[in-house]
């Protein structure tokens, strides 16, 4: 009786990387490849990746429509923390990773598969975030990862395999750029990228404009908020997916969300990437803008003091850690009152706040005022800055 072959589910995106690796894993563990392809949002041929999933060896290859998932599930509750690394990155690659993997699992158990595989290098982030999310779920499950294995040395070596085996791949020797697109943000690195002194070329953004490029004429938005979670878009209720679909068309549109970073991975080294990030980049604004009419001061600097600690979480690729689900609680109690309409305006590459209103404003002109009023006595104002300063002037007495 013959042995059944072994069986790899891979994540597969039709990008330099999994293009080969399919051909690769056959050749060295004689296994059968399942092909995963989760649509996020990338807006490509998924039908021609699967396609070519199967022309290039996969026995099985799935497409399978995570969107919704995407946005409501991962995408949100991030931007509910005003998730930043480092100052500038919104983790739009990062946040995408776990629910690959969890879908990857999904479909090693429904076709008793023994391994998962996935095309990250040794060098990224993206083998942790992966391999984290597998082994969270399944702590003895098999994990391939090619690029720790085989002889390439780089991704030119990937190139003259695919061009010797006949497998069309979407870069080029001369454009050997590596790019990640979801419905949350695109991503580029290598080829010139990695002089951190060039300036990205002009024709490789794809989700905006150029600031320089945009309308002259600015347009507005209004952003309707419940519980921290934008649900409307100029008054009308939008589903997660289509209303971060929406926003990525007007902002991009706008010449808003670029970003070139140069950031520090989790192994250690620092990399740069080019982000566009049109509509995730609104979002973020009109969040914080809503927060400071609607959250309390000290919940606010509270909340704010860990969200370093919660951008690393999402970028080292802890998202299914106990201690990432547990500040995920802190967080969505913070922002049971952040219902609201915010007004931003689009211009040139920029996103401003016109305006924010919510029924559950902490914010009371009648104290606030600079006006007269009868419900704030200023003298109170003495006693207070007394007692604060009392341990400043024994310090300064001894």
């Amino acid at each position: 009786m013959t042995k059944n072959k072994m069986k790899v589910v891979l994540a597969y995106s039709g990008g330099l990387d999994t293009s080969i690796i399919i051909k690769w894993l056959i050749e060295h563990y004689d296994c059968e490849v399942s092909a995963v392809i989760i649509d996020l949002g990338q807006e490509e041929g998924l039908e021609a990746i699967k396609a070519k999933a199967l022309k290039t060896g996969a026995k099985t290859a799935h497409v399978i429509d995570v969107r919704e998932e995407f946005v409501r599930d991962f995408v949100f509750p991030m931007l509910r923390a005003n998730t930043v690394y480092e100052g500038g990155y919104l983790l739009g690659t990062s946040i995408a990773r776990p629910l690959i993997a969890k879908k990857q699992m999904e479909v090693l158990s429904q076709e008793k598969a023994d391994a998962v595989a996935h095309g990250a290098t040794g060098k990224g982030n993206d083998q942790v975030r992966f391999e984290l999310t597998y082994y969270s779920m399944k702590p003895d499950v098999k994990v391939i990862a090619p690029w720790r294995e085989w002889e390439f040395k780089g991704r030119a070596d990937l190139v003259a395999y695919a061009e010797k085996n006949g497998i069309p791949v979407p870069v080029t020797k001369a454009k050997p750029y590596s790019s990640d697109r979801n419905l949350f943000h695109i991503s580029f690195e290598g080829g010139i990228l990695e002089d951190p002194w060039s300036e990205p070329p002009k024709d490789m953004f794809v989700l905006s404009c150029s600031p320089e490029e945009a309308p002259n004429t600015p347009v507005y938005v209004e952003i309707d908020y419940e519980a921290g979670n934008p649900v409307a878009l100029d008054g009308k209720k939008l589903s997660p997916a289509n209303l971060l679909a929406q926003l990525n068309r007007l902002a991009g549109e706008h010449g808003i969300g670029r970003a070139d970073i140069m950031e520090n991975r989790f192994v250690g080294m620092k990399s740069r990437g080019i982000y566009e990030t049109p509509g995730g980049t609104v979002l973020h604004v009109a969040h914080k803008a809503l927060e400071g009419l609607t959250l309390d001061r000290e919940v606010m600097h509270l909340r704010d003091g860990l969200i370093p600690r919660y951008a690393e979480m999402i970028y080292y690729g802890f998202w299914y850690a106990p201690e990432r689900e547990v500040l995920q609680k802190l967080i969505d109690e913070s922002q049971v009152n952040v219902s609201g309409t915010v007004r931003l305006k689009l211009y040139k590459g920029n996103c401003t706040v016109a305006g924010r209103k919510s029924p559950n404003s902490l914010f009371k002109k009648d104290i606030a005022t600079f006006e007269a009023d009868t419900v704030y006595n200023q003298k109170d104002a003495e006693g207070f800055i007394r007692l604060n300063a009392l341990r400043l002037k024994l310090r300064k007495t001894q």
